[in-house]
């Protein structure tokens, strides 16, 4: 396993099209529930504590090898807002591309074929990471940074928030991405066993709202 490879997915400068996407930030900084470090640490820690675990519990299960297609399905159930299954998919779709070019594999190609407009983002991560020889954990790990580390990008864009202000609110939220990487993981091993009604079903439904609010909008600095 090449802790290397987890380093390079990880990274915010992978190709992968998060940069366009806020995670949610855009519309709450709108909706004034987001309107500094403060706030967005709570609203971070909100969402990794619940789409970020369904998204980290994905992307392990996709690691270990679990069906992408069942997993992709449940990603589809797990995820009631039409404007975040778009916005899933057309970043898979953008990890499907920087993947197949970094860590090529049959599987990766497998699943191009199989979703040509995109499959689920963390599943398309989950199976990229086992394209570059890293486990469950490592996957969990990228999901959640990646439910966190989006946001906080985008709030500093957003608001003009002191990038250091965003980054120590990463650093608080050390513990919380530890625990639910772990939970994702652990939920993704009894996969094999269960089926994927093993994977958490966590919901945020003022995100899902906040979505398709989003995406109504005429103008718009993310995607999503």
């Amino acid at each position: 396993m090449s802790r290397a490879a987890l380093l390079v997915l990880a990274d915010g400068r992978f190709p992968a099209g998060g940069h366009a996407h806020s995670g949610g930030a855009e519309e709450a900084v709108k909706a004034g529930r987001i309107t500094g470090a403060a706030s967005l640490e709570v609203f971070c820690r909100g969402r990794l504590h619940t789409s970020g675990l369904v998204s980290a519990a994905l992307a392990a299960a996709a690691a270990l090898g679990a069906d992408p297609v069942a997993l992709d399905t449940a990603a589809d159930a797990r995820t009631p807002s039409p404007a975040l299954r778009t916005a899933a998919r057309r970043l898979g779709r953008q990890m499907m591309r920087a993947a197949r070019a970094t860590w090529p594999h049959p599987e990766l190609d497998a699943l191009a074929r199989r979703f040509p407009k995109g499959a689920h983002q963390p599943v398309v991560l989950g199976l990229t990471a086992r394209a570059a020889g890293l486990g469950p954990e490592d996957a969990a790990y990228c999901s959640a940074y990646e439910a966190v580390s989006g946001p906080a990008t985008a709030t500093v864009r957003l608001l003009s928030l002191d990038p250091f202000d965003a980054t120590a609110v990463l650093a608080r939220l050390a513990p919380d991405l530890d625990h639910v990487a772990l939970r994702a993981a652990d939920a993704a091993r009894r996969v094999a066993d269960e089926g994927v009604d093993a994977l958490p079903a966590a919901s945020a439904p003022l995100l899902e709202i906040g979505a398709e609010a989003h995406a109504a909008w005429p103008v718009r600095l993310f995607a999503s």
